[in-house]
């Protein structure tokens, strides 16, 4: 049973920890939600989990005052239901004096959080909260706080990240020469290949990635949705990491998995993608219906759970360059879909009602795919009327024009480090 004396323990404990500071490196999103405090809205981080939220909290913690914090993840929490709330506030107040913003991480673990945080957003404090479950946030928060929050989605290291805990400082007007061009593609392909994971890439320990994965499919899928055909949901994310940046319907892993309908499919799905760890890409069509009835393409959040998922892609980096680029859009908030007519084109990037981006993703051009992959691209510009392109490769670099439309061949480590 849960009790004041234990919740000192606990949220001292916490206090402490966050006391113990080393080198992490500043997240790109850190600016965007320092802009957010502003106002009275509650601040939302969702993300996979050990992609660096909590890290982040301390980040934002870091530029602030008068704040507390709790972590429901906390064993000790499992007792804790709604009416302790009222409890633990008074126990925060008692240690961190009167916080006038509240840090919260993964407190969808309990039952009617909405309420009390809304209770507290009434009072006037500002609240901050992570979770690692998109729907579950989503659907709490949207039924008593509409309106009153904004979200935030974190993601596994982006490239720019990743050179920033490489220790490299990328001098913009050294970028270009070919010494500095060499470093960066090397450090580009460690990048495909190693993902963005921040404790990872620490250890480099695959039994670390495995772990994650576990607690992912039996903490935040298996356990909270009451799964008991479990090897089906394993069998499935094997099959969808084997199929990252390919189409996919749910008819056709029905019958992969020997099921007797894709219902099931559709639902465990939706579950590995609100953990974030994969993601459904929808083909663009102007009907809403042709749009949802369409095959799928499918992504992976980080290259690193290859190892763990026993799939490798060491010999087809095409799929992981496409993937990289997919999770760079995302990171950008870009409402994006493939578009397929009698050829295919990789990303069509939407603003309000209008197409205004078409890139295509290709490793390397050559004599055998570069008309496949020029014509693609091409045929989505004029779906779309676009005067320019991109077609996003692992190193090739040039500036084409076909059919009176501009062709940037652009390698991926430069469109990755290229500001809005």
């Amino acid at each position: 049973m849960i009790n004041k004396e234990l919740l000192r323990q606990i949220i001292i404990q916490q206090q402490n920890q966050n006391k113990i500071t080393e080198k992490t490196v500043q997240r790109e999103v850190l600016n965007e939600i320092l802009k957010n405090f502003k106002d009275n809205r509650i601040l939302i981080l969702t993300g996979l989990r050990r992609s660096g939220k909590s890290t982040l909290l301390n980040q934002i913690m870091a530029t602030k005052k008068d704040w507390c914090y709790v972590n429901f993840e906390d064993e000790r929490f499992i007792e804790f239901q709604a009416q302790n709330f009222e409890m633990l506030n008074e126990v925060l107040i008692e240690i961190y004096g009167n916080p006038k913003i509240y840090f919260f991480d993964e407190i969808q673990n309990i039952e009617k959080f909405e309420t009390f945080t809304r209770r507290l957003q009434d009072q006037g404090k500002k609240i901050i909260i992570t979770g690692s479950n998109a729907t579950l946030l989503s659907k709490e928060l949207g039924t008593r706080l509409t309106g009153r929050y904004k979200s935030f989605e974190v993601y596994p290291f982006s490239f720019k990240e990743y050179l920033t805990f490489k220790e490299q400082i990328i001098n913009k007007e050294k970028v270009y020469l070919a010494e500095t061009k060499v470093q960066l593609l090397k450090l580009f392909k460690e990048y495909l290949l190693n993902g963005g994971m921040p404790e990872y890439l620490k250890n480099k320990d695959p039994e670390y990635i495995k772990t994650v994965y576990n607690n992912i499919l039996y903490r935040d899928i298996i356990a909270r949705y009451g799964i008991r055909q479990q090897r089906t949901l394993k069998e499935l994310a094997t099959i969808l990491a084997t199929n990252i940046s390919l189409t996919i319907t749910y008819n056709s892993l029905k019958k992969d998995l020997k099921l007797a309908n894709s219902i099931t499919v559709k639902e465990y799905l939706s579950y590995l993608s609100n953990t974030y760890l994969f993601f459904e890409m929808q083909k663009f069509d102007y009907s809403i219906r042709k749009q949802l009835s369409a095959p799928k393409k499918i992504y992976l959040i980080d290259s690193s759970f290859n190892k763990a998922l026993g799939t490798n892609f060491t010999n087809n980096q095409v799929r992981l360059l496409e993937n990289t680029i997919f999770l760079e859009l995302k990171r950008k908030n870009k409402e994006i879909n493939y578009y397929s007519s009698k050829k295919e084109c990789d990303f069509v990037i939407k603003q309000g009602k209008q197409i205004k981006e078409a890139i295509q993703v290709c490793y390397e051009l050559t004599q055998k795919n570069k008309e496949r992959e020029i014509q693609g691209l091409i045929e989505a510009m004029n779906a779309f009327k676009l005067k320019e392109g991109f077609i996003i490769t692992y190193e090739q670099e040039e500036e084409l024009k076909e059919d009176g439309k501009q062709i940037r061949i652009i390698p991926a480590w430069k469109w990755l480090l290229k500001e809005e």
